[in-house]
């Protein structure tokens, strides 16, 4: 029987796309690999939700600012992916006290992925579930780049993880 191979999972947080507009060029082409994508919440714009799930399977939650979709999405959920439980949430909360928050949240998760304060996060906690925020590839208030993250999993482990810096 042949291994599995890599599961591709693009991670996206804080989009903030308004009606009519779409993801810049150069985050469409990052995505086109993509098997699974995530989004961390504040998409805002249904029309967004359609168009990331005709490239690939979706998994969202709902953010501060997705007023119209907050019917829709759930607020937290759990997935399996290639047998790693990836956990997700809009708003992880203040940064102190963030780890164990996240771990009384989603006790078995092997990752947490969340948005909300549009800063990069690639942080492996001391109990070794690893905390992930990939940033905003459209709003990069304080960062020097615009960003979104990567995930590939292999043998039921992350075997990659990156914050990918996008052009300004």
């Amino acid at each position: 029987m042949a291994a599995a191979r890599p599961l591709q999972v693009a991670v996206l947080a804080d989009t903030h796309i308004g009606t009519g507009r779409t993801l810049p060029d150069e985050v469409w082409q990052r995505l086109a690999p993509a098997e699974v994508i995530l989004h961390a919440g504040d998409v805002t714009s249904p029309d967004l939700l359609d168009e990331l799930r005709a490239l690939a399977p979706l998994h969202v939650v709902c953010g501060n600012n997705d007023h119209r979709l907050v019917d829709q999405l759930p607020e937290r959920i759990v997935v399996d992916l290639a047998g790693v439980e990836v956990a997700m949430v809009h708003d992880s909360g203040t940064r102190s006290g963030r780890e164990r928050r996240l771990r009384r949240w989603f006790p078995s998760a092997a990752i947490v992925v969340f948005g909300h304060s549009h800063d990069p996060v690639d942080h492996l906690s001391e109990d070794g579930q690893r905390l992930f925020n990939p940033g905003s590839p459209t709003q990069r208030r304080r960062q020097p780049h615009p960003s979104l993250g990567w995930l590939t999993i292999d043998g039921g482990r992350i075997a990659r993880h990156e914050i990918i810096a996008l052009p300004r």
